[in-house]
């Protein structure tokens, strides 16, 4: 009996998405709440399960296709057929009068690869058969391919050159190009902030931090810290902590604009933007101004592991009030970050480096890193804008105005 397969709830104020990815083919043996595709949305990509046990049936939707709510996107026929069909070895006449097949292909048989990962598998010729993929449900990603390749030595080669040999007069290499369609979330991230430049009155102050301090009770306690609560202290936390103790003592950096009117919030969500398989994400950490050093890196921990396996949630990107993004990781010095609408104001972390500094009238070496609060100037005056950051730095560079509310 077929199952139809249908676009489940996506969230308040979401009725439609658009098909990714098909993670299984008609024919294929599904498995109870297997996924079968992903489906993307403005703010999430998500995967949906076959409800039943079967074999895969027909595709009613095509990758790229806008469903609705509510729409039936594919067929299952539920039964025993997946095991029957894989304990049944196939005829001695279909074995002797096909080709064999190549490894790629005999891969392919064994696990659904996605568009980014066959490319990388063809650019870098590994067989993926022989590579663990480290994604959800032990899934192939195109990282696991390209770790593959440095481990083996190989460059990638263009697939032409296996083929057949270039002429001998080509006085360069092939040059080629590949279109892809943006997915629906990179077309969300570029309207909005796209949207953000054009709608806000867009200002960024700088300052520097001595990171000696935070630097210093990591290293004194982080061994204590993991071992009591399970999980490493990081800087997000300080700066999470430190951006809390700004957003009160400035409300404005903390509110928004409605209208004609200015929401301001008597408490601190703040979104983390985290970088995804398919883009940038802001989950939301909320009630930072509740919450002990502690549960913040654990909040942040656990978006991070959920944006790697891509199963963040629309009520995990919901609200926010403030956001801080930390370009450092990636090794930047210096940016201008865009905010985060409905929200008014960004924090930019960035590397830390060991600078010449004056401190007491001599020249000295610190760890320091550069910060950036990109604002709306519309709500935010210039005062406010730099005196919060101005608090975000005397907390990092004496913490102890966390414990005491300083």
């Amino acid at each position: 009996m077929a199952q139809e397969i249908t676009v489940p709830t996506l969230g308040e104020s979401v009725t439609e998405g658009t098909i990714g990815e098909w993670l299984k083919q008609p024919g294929d043996a599904v498995a109870v709440d297997e996924p079968i595709c992903s489906l993307e949305t403005d703010k999430v990509a998500i995967e949906v399960p076959s409800p039943v046990a079967g074999v895969m049936g027909e595709l009613k939707a095509e990758v790229g296709d806008t469903v609705e709510v509510g729409a039936v996107i594919a067929t299952v026929e539920a039964g025993g057929a997946p095991a029957a069909k894989a304990a049944s070895p196939a005829p001695a006449a279909s074995q002797s009068s096909s080709p064999a097949p190549t490894a790629s292909e005999a891969s392919d048989a064994s696990q659904t690869l996605s568009p980014a990962v066959r490319r990388a598998v063809l650019e870098h010729g590994i067989d993926p058969s022989t590579v663990k993929g480290t994604g959800k449900d032990g899934r192939l990603t195109k990282e696991d391919v390209i770790a593959a390749a440095k481990a083996k030595g190989d460059a990638p080669a263009p697939a032409a050159t296996a083929e057949a040999p270039a002429p001998v007069a080509a006085p360069t290499g092939a040059r080629n190009e590949e279109r892809v369609r943006m997915t629906r979330l990179r077309q969300t991230i570029a309207k909005r902030l796209k949207g953000a430049q054009e709608e806000a009155a867009l200002l960024t102050t700088f300052n520097d931090v001595d990171m000696t301090a935070v630097i210093e009770a990591r290293t004194k306690y982080k061994e204590l810290f993991a071992k009591k609560h399970d999980i490493k202290l990081g800087f997000m936390g300080f700066f999470a902590k430190a951006a809390h103790l700004a957003l009160k003592d400035v409300p404005s950096v903390n509110a928004q604009i409605d209208g004609d009117e200015i929401v301001y919030h008597d408490y601190v969500d703040i979104s983390v933007a985290v970088s995804a398989p398919n883009g940038l994400v802001v989950p939301v950490v909320r009630d930072v101004d509740k919450k002990g050093f502690a549960q913040i890196e654990k909040d942040i921990a656990n978006y991070g592991k959920a944006a790697r396996d891509g199963t963040l949630t629309m009520a995990d990107m919901t609200g926010g009030t403030f956001t801080i993004s930390n370009g450092g990781v990636f090794g930047s010095l210096m940016s201008t970050p865009i905010i985060n609408p409905p929200q008014s104001a960004v924090l930019g972390l960035h590397r830390i480096e060991d600078r010449a500094v004056v401190v007491n009238g001599e020249v000295v070496v610190r760890p320091m890193m550069y910060i950036a609060l990109s604002y709306d100037h519309r709500l935010i005056d210039g005062r406010e804008a730099v005196t919060a950051l101005k608090i975000i730095k005397d907390a990092i560079e004496d913490p102890t105005r966390m414990l005491i509310d300083l």
